[in-house]
C-alpha cells in the first residue's frame, strides 16, 4: 500500500517536512517514490507548498494519506477533511479489566 506521508529534514531541533509518497512498510525518512511537497511549522504564519496535481494524481492512483497530511492537505482544499480513523490507544475501560 502506498501512503502519502511527511518526511521529517533539517537540523536537530529544527524540522521541516517534505510531502513524499512511499510504500507503507518504508522507513519514515527512508525510501520514498516522489516528493510532492514541503512544510516548515516553523515559520509565521507556516509554510506549505504542495504540487496539487501531483497530489490528486496519487490519491487517484490510491495512495492514502496519514492523518496528519490529510489535514494539511484539506487545508489547502487539495482533499475533503474526512472521518478520523479510530486511535490505537488502550481505554481506561480495557486497560481496568
Amino acid at each position: 500500500m502506498l501512503k502519502i506521508r511527511l518526511r521529517r529534514m533539517g537540523a536537530k531541533k529544527q524540522p521541516t517536512y517534505r510531502f513524499v509518497v512511499a510504500d507503507a512498510r518504508a522507513p519514515r525518512d527512508g525510501r520514498f517514490i516522489e516528493i510532492l511537497g514541503h512544510y516548515n511549522p516553523r515559520t509565521e504564519p507556516k509554510t506549505l507548498v504542495v504540487d496539487e496535481t501531483k497530489a490528486k494524481e496519487w490519491i487517484a492512483k490510491g495512495a492514502q494519506p496519514t492523518e496528519t497530511v490529510r489535514r494539511l492537505l484539506a487545508e489547502r482544499g487539495i482533499v475533503e477533511r474526512g472521518p478520523l480513523s479510530p486511535t490505537k490507544r488502550k481505554t481506561k475501560s480495557a486497560e481496568g479489566a
